[in-house]
């Protein structure tokens, strides 16, 4: 269910956002960045301050992005989930590309229906001692209550385009948005109850041990230290304290042929 490809979503967001890829072998990618993504990605704002002032067009940088633990030791930089490279661009959809609505190109001379899809890509985040974290995509069709997973990357596989192909039109959906993101957020629901979540006892563990620790420091000292003890152990259980946080990176409608149920 999660999105386990990271080099499949790499690569679907540069292509997105019109940056050329180079290389993409054996986890090894390398990116032309386009004027817009280096200014996104690479915290150059003095540069491209200087150089628009001058009147030149830029030279965007190429970034290469490693994904296959083996090759960690080649030229590039080690991106994976839960590292601050890969929080960037989940930051950079968040802010700039948070929903859309699309629809899929149809080439017909005949009255063709589709079919309205809610779409929602999520992170969830395990938070504890330990932080770990896993991206879903899912999409919902709004009329007949169908669900897929892994929605984004069979939406790469179809075109899509900003407006309605001619002949086309929409169907109304027969489940509001609410509450089709409910039904999404329920089948993640169910999927976190089915796991055995070892990491947050471990969080547990590890913060009865902390706060052991700390007890057997104090041991002994007078009331005064009591405050500053009491003080140290809310900041331990705040940190190691299990959580699990659901985020939604972006989503949107979009509009497809019927048929995207059966082929897809």
């Amino acid at each position: 269910m999660a999105i386990s490809n990271l080099n499949t979503f790499l690569k679907d967001y540069f292509r997105a956002h019109h940056c050329e890829i180079l290389q993409n072998d054996n986890g090894i990618m390398q990116i032309q960045l386009n004027e817009e993504m280096d200014r996104a990605l690479m915290n150059r704002p003095f540069y491209w301050h200087y150089i628009k002032k001058m009147g030149h067009p830029g030279d965007p940088m190429k970034l290469t992005l490693i994904t296959n633990p083996e090759q960690r030791e080649q030229n590039g930089e080690w991106i994976h989930f839960g590292s601050p490279r890969l929080h960037q661009i989940i930051n950079h959809l968040k802010n700039n590309e948070r929903f859309t609505k699309l629809f899929q190109t149809i080439e017909t001379t005949t009255n063709t229906a589709l079919h309205p899809w809610l779409v929602v890509n999520i992170k969830i985040s395990y938070i504890g001692k330990q932080k770990k974290d896993e991206l879903f995509s899912l999409g919902l069709n709004l009329v007949n209550g169908a669900m897929k997973t892994e929605m984004m990357e069979k939406l790469r596989q179809i075109d899509l385009q900003n407006a309605i192909s001619d002949y086309c039109y929409t169907i109304s959906p027969l489940i509001k948005i609410n509450s089709g993101f409910n039904r999404i957020k329920a089948v993640l629901d169910d999927y976190l109850s089915n796991q055995e979540h070892k990491w947050a006892q471990d969080s547990l563990k590890a913060l009865e041990n902390e706060v052991e620790l700390l007890k057997h420091f104090y041991q002994g000292n007078d009331e005064q230290d009591e405050e500053r003890v009491q003080k140290e152990i809310d900041e331990i259980t705040q940190r190691y304290s299990p959580k699990i946080d659901l985020s939604v990176i972006n989503g949107g409608l979009f509009y497809l042929n019927p048929s995207f149920t059966t082929t897809s």
